[in-house]
Order: C-alpha cells, then structure tokens, then sequence
C-alpha cells in the first residue's frame, strides 16, 4: 500500500546535550524528505524547556524551510508568560503553535492563571487574533482525569469552540478507538480535521511507562507479544514495525485526514514503517537524468 499524498507531521523534544542536538540534526534531515506538514517541538512542564523549544523550532525551520509548530502549555504559568511567549514567535516568524493544558511542575503548587486548554486557546485567540493555526489534543480512549467519556468530549468541544484550527490525537493502538471518537464528535456538530497520533514501538519498558502516564491502552496481545521478546531489541523492533505499519495503512484506508509521529527524535523506526507503507522520501528517489 502507498501512502504517498498523506499529510504527515512529526514530534521532536528539544535536545540538552551537544550529542543531542547532533542526533536532532541528523533526525529532522532524515525525516524533512518525507515532506511532511509540519514538525512540532515539545514544551516541558511550566515551561522548563521555554527557550530550548524556541532554538530547536528556529533551527529546524532553517534547515529544513518546513513549518514548525512550537508546543505552549498553561500549566503553571501566568498569562504574562504565555502572552511573552507568543510575541517571541510572532517576532520569529511561527505561524503554528500546539496549545496544551501540559503537567503542574514538579515542586509548584499553582495551577497559574489558565487551568486548562480551552481557556488557553480563548487567551491566545484574544491576544493574536487568528495569526496563528491552533492544534489542540484530542484523547480517543480518553483523557486519564476526566469524569467520563462525555465529559471529555465535552471538553474537547470546548477547545474548539474556543478556536482551536485542528488537532492531534494521543497515541493509540486500536484503530476503532479512533474512528469511534470520530462519530462522537461528528454527533457533536466537531468538524476540525483530528489527525491520528502514532507512537512507534522500540522499548516495552518505555512504552508501558508512558502508557501508564497519558491513559493510552496497550492491547494485552501486544503486552504480552513484548515480554515474550525479552532484551531481544531486535525482536522487539521488528514487531514493533510490524504493528504500527498496520496501524497505520487501516487508518489511512479508512480516511485518517494524515498522520502525526512522536519520534523520539529517532528516523530508523520511522523509515521501516514508511518502507512497508509505500512512502519514499526524496533520498530514496533516483536522481533526474
């Protein structure tokens, strides 16, 4: 199956080590001949990682001239903040920006003055107008604190009442979990495009770690596929390949609007998947006669 035509967008986290910066580098080039949408760089809690975020969206834009998204969470932070933050990317040139509730600090008790997402899109709607694109999330299998299934929708609702342009999901592996969450917001009058978010597999113990975090469901069959592999990382790679080129070539056959990768700032896992896909980026092309 080809998925070529598929918008496809990609996450990094913004490196803190010289050998960072340099697998950064290496990582976005790779990926840059896919032609994706947009990258996106992470924002850490309260925005620890504020400047970091800036210099990795500023240096992928520059070597790559694809648009990237800067992450802003409210999370802790005051609205001064946020508003300085803006007027740094307004000043840089940033179109796009993924605006999240994000986690309370470690050691704050505040919550700041914007306590979830909805408020921080209304905020950044009223600062900037519609100078930028918005990206919010959005939870198939459902946000881990919320009260209920439609109480979460009911707050997804509001993020796009409140002027979000499109959105990104949180990983999944249950395609149906996706397509469900379709028909919810589609009963609901939502029609922003909701772009799948897939997380590759490479690590068991990672991956139940941040499944654990974000709510997302690892299905048992997968759970117990990865334990059988023990420390074969090869093993562990392999299938992780397997399953996500599957994930992904149901969701666009069953009309996803593009894919979004939490990269984890790796290219390897990313190809494979392409290659079984289809997609070839420019460096597998033959050159022009």
């Amino acid at each position: 199956m080809a998925i070529t035509g598929t918008h496809l967008s990609f996450e990094f986290f913004p490196p803190r080590t010289a050998d960072a910066v340099l697998r950064l580098a290496t990582t976005r080039e790779r990926l840059a001949v896919y032609q994706p949408s947009f990258f996106s760089v992470t924002f850490g809690a309260g925005g620890s990682t504020r400047e970091l975020t800036l210099e990795t969206v500023l240096a992928t834009r520059v070597a790559t001239g694809i648009d990237c998204a800067p992450h802003i969470s409210c999370m802790g932070t005051s609205k001064a903040e946020i508003g300085e933050v803006l007027q740094h990317y307004l000043a840089a040139g940033v179109r796009r920006i993924v605006a999240l509730r994000g986690d309370m600090p470690s050691g704050m008790s505040s919550m700041g003055e914007l306590r979830y997402a909805s408020e921080l899109v209304s905020f950044i709607r009223a600062a900037t107008g519609n100078t930028f694109h918005i990206e919010v999330a959005a939870y198939p299998e459902f946000h881990p604190q919320a009260a209920s299934a439609s109480a979460d929708l009911k707050n997804f609702q509001r993020k796009v009442d409140a002027g979000a342009d499109s959105a990104i999901t949180q990983y999944f592996y249950n395609p149906d979990a996706y397509f469900r969450f379709l028909d919810s917001c589609a009963a609901l009058g939502i029609t922003l495009p909701i772009v799948p978010g897939i997380m590759p597999i490479t690590n068991f113990t990672q991956l139940m770690r941040f499944s654990e975090m974000c709510g997302a469901e690892v299905p048992r069959w997968i759970v117990q596929r990865l334990r059988d592999f023990g420390d074969d990382r090869a093993a562990i790679r392999a299938f992780g390949v397997d399953v996500t080129s599957a994930l992904c070539e149901r969701l666009i056959t069953q009309g996803a609007v593009g894919l979004h990768f939490y990269t984890m700032n790796q290219h390897d896992t990313l190809e494979a998947i392409f290659g079984n896909l289809g997609l070839r980026g420019d460096h597998d092309r033959p050159p022009p006669a």
